[in-house]
């Protein structure tokens, strides 16, 4: 028959193993990783386990339950846009502020590598923010601020070569830069929209100029024609053609029943003075 005390010491054993049993079965885990992403399945153990790295995944999945207390750490690998917003003296001292967006993939199966080597879920703050803010304000600092508009193309051109360079032996893929608006300062903003009304208005002239001329054209022809006109009218008033159209107004005012003029032939040709009678 056995003792009081060894009958307590198995029912305590046993209770020790059914708290651990029922520790080990609530704290199972099943790590899962959604589409466009992969895990890094890392484990934490609590009694028993050697704890880190466990295995990969590629979203969608699951891992599956462990009791290990397995968790997962998911990064983005599609490509993600990073916008940095600058304000840059350019060569010429004025301060321009612009926005220049990175287009940055993850390569496939790098999962581990940017976890344990590159910061996880913060690689960019960490491996390639300051690099690539470092390379755009060497490039904007060589032109000045009116030509950086015309150079914008050049300098993402320049940028993404120097990023991808740089990133060459790291799991990150360069797709793409790309240099959003460029905003100048107030009084480079206020010039640009004087110049640009002054040359509206110079427009506006020039076209009131080229308009006075063709009316002054069109004066200096009329006054040909009517030098002309007076040139050929007084070629054909002979004083016979006078005399006979002199003669001919005579005949029909004096034709006319309600005529109160007096006619006075005077001179050699015959061409009467008119004098209205009241």
């Amino acid at each position: 028959m056995k003792s009081k005390s060894s009958i307590g010491s198995s029912i305590i054993s046993v209770v020790v193993v059914a708290i651990v049993l029922l520790f080990s079965i609530t704290s199972c885990t099943n790590p899962s990783t959604p589409a466009g992403h992969e895990g890094y399945v890392f484990e934490q153990p609590r009694f028993f386990g050697s704890g880190g790295y466990q295995g990969s995944l590629v979203g969608p999945s699951n891992y599956g339950f462990s009791p290990l207390r397995n968790q997962v750490v998911n990064i983005d690998m599609r490509p993600n846009t990073y916008t940095e917003r600058f304000e840059i003296l350019a060569k010429d001292d004025l301060n321009i502020s612009f926005d220049f967006h990175a287009i940055i993939a993850i390569k496939p199966g790098s999962v581990k590598e940017v976890v344990e080597n590159f910061g996880s879920e913060n690689w960019y703050q960490r491996f390639v923010r300051e690099t690539f803010r470092t390379y755009v304000r060497d490039e904007v600092q060589q032109y000045d601020s009116r030509a950086l508009k015309g150079k914008r193309e050049e300098i993402a051109e320049t940028v993404t070569k120097r990023l991808k360079a740089y990133l060459q032996s790291a799991p990150f893929d360069i797709k793409q830069v790309v240099i959003g608006n460029i905003n100048y300062p107030n009084i480079v903003a206020n010039a640009v929209e004087k110049k640009l009304a002054a040359q509206q208005l110079l427009a506006e002239k020039e076209t009131q100029k080229a308009i006075a001329k063709k009316d002054a054209e069109i004066r200096i022809e009329e006054a040909k024609g009517i030098a002309e006109a007076q040139k050929i009218i007084n070629a054909t008033l002979t004083p016979n053609y006078l005399q006979h159209e002199a003669i001919n107004a005579q005949l029909k005012m004096a034709e006319s029943p309600n005529h109160t003029t007096v006619y006075i032939p005077v001179g050699t040709n015959g061409i009467p003075l008119v004098k209205e009678s009241r």
